[in-house]
């Protein structure tokens, strides 16, 4: 309930108007009381207000992921059109040899997902930073989406769908389904694939050694906890020890 009295308290969307008695309060136009910019515009912070910029950055996130597609699209029908801007490539994934003619620029993430439909390998950051796309090449661990198809030319391509021997899991595998590694599922391909890569590296078998190798996968569900007894099972299962400490 506002104050008739003149004094400024009651409903914040009211304001002193200019005339002679200067003590009655009109209310102000929509366009007033956003400042001038429209819903969401908080002059008092200079600009949009935080829940207006999140629902419009969320929004402008479907049109970026478009036009970076169109983007790819547009570079691979250029390619298509000057057949010198190509180069064959070899790749022997997953123990089979893969020949492409390829733009230069392609990622090797690229290549997987949309040449050889293999999309058990996940595009996540697109910047290296995220490990969803991780890899195995020559038997160690890289993310494909800073890695150009060509630079991986003659070399063994190991991806997750490459692990099982038919029905039989790799052993991180079946690790990740025993201690429920995994939430959403989507940073898993590439959990299991740093994993794997960590075993042939030679992987500790203290859980803060492990929590530092596999540092460089993300996992936004926070699962963690269950991601390193997984690892910690499948290289104690490796070294016929009891893998997860007590």
């Amino acid at each position: 309930m506002r104050s008739d009295d003149g004094d400024g308290c009651g409903d914040e969307n009211f304001e002193t108007g200019g005339g002679v008695e200067g003590s009655r309060a009109t209310p102000k136009t929509e366009t007033e009381s956003d400042g001038g910019g429209g819903p969401g515009f908080s002059p008092r912070e200079g600009g949009w207000n935080r829940r207006t910029f999140l629902g419009v950055s969320i929004g402008a996130l479907p049109v970026l992921g478009w036009a970076a597609a169109g983007a790819r699209v547009a570079g691979r029908a250029s390619a298509a059109a000057n057949p010198g801007a190509v180069m064959s490539v070899a790749l022997r994934v997953n123990g089979v040899e893969k020949h492409l003619t390829l733009d230069p620029r392609v990622t090797l993430l690229e290549a997987l997902r949309g040449d050889l439909a293999l999309t058990g390998t996940k595009e996540g950051c697109d910047h290296g930073q995220c490990g969803a796309c991780t890899v195995l090449v020559g038997g160690r661990r890289v993310l494909s989406c800073m890695t150009l198809a060509v630079a991986a030319s003659g070399r063994d391509v190991t991806t997750v769908e490459g692990l099982a021997k038919g029905d039989e899991l790799h052993p991180v595998q079946a690790a990740f389904l025993k201690h429920d590694g995994f939430q959403c599922g989507y940073c898993t391909p590439g959990q299991i694939m740093s994993a794997v890569g960590l075993l042939s590296e030679g992987c500790p078998s203290d859980p803060a050694a492990v929590r530092e190798c596999m540092s460089g996968n993300i996992c936004r569900c926070g699962a963690y906890p269950n991601i390193v007894a997984a690892v910690l099972e499948a290289h104690g299962n490796r070294k016929g020890g009891k893998g997860v400490p007590s």
